[in-house]
């Protein structure tokens, strides 16, 4: 197993969920010892696809903040789509 998807197992057991990851890019956005990674994260779930981007010089750390943040913006589409029921008090 690759470490990049030993991040996206490790963050799927501690945040249970059932999307699929549909895309894993990671591309250099500097050269050098102090280079910075980019990791582009789109996952999909019940029609809804997200993209989660994030920046850092360790690749693995990118991977972990791209996963995280695109499953935040799911959690984000799912509120919007099943809003509470509002009740009107007569």
């Amino acid at each position: 197993m690759s470490p990049p998807a030993g991040t996206a197992r490790w963050i799927r057991e501690a945040f249970p969920h059932n999307a699929t990851l549909q895309l894993f890019q990671i591309s250099a956005v500097t050269e050098g010892t102090d280079a910075q990674a980019q990791v582009s994260v789109r996952l999909e779930e019940n029609g809804r696809s997200v993209t989660g981007k994030a920046s850092d010089t360790d690749t693995m750390v990118a991977a972990a903040y791209a996963y995280v943040n695109a499953l935040n913006k799911l959690l984000v589409k799912r509120e919007k789509q099943a809003p509470e029921t509002l009740t009107i008090a007569r």
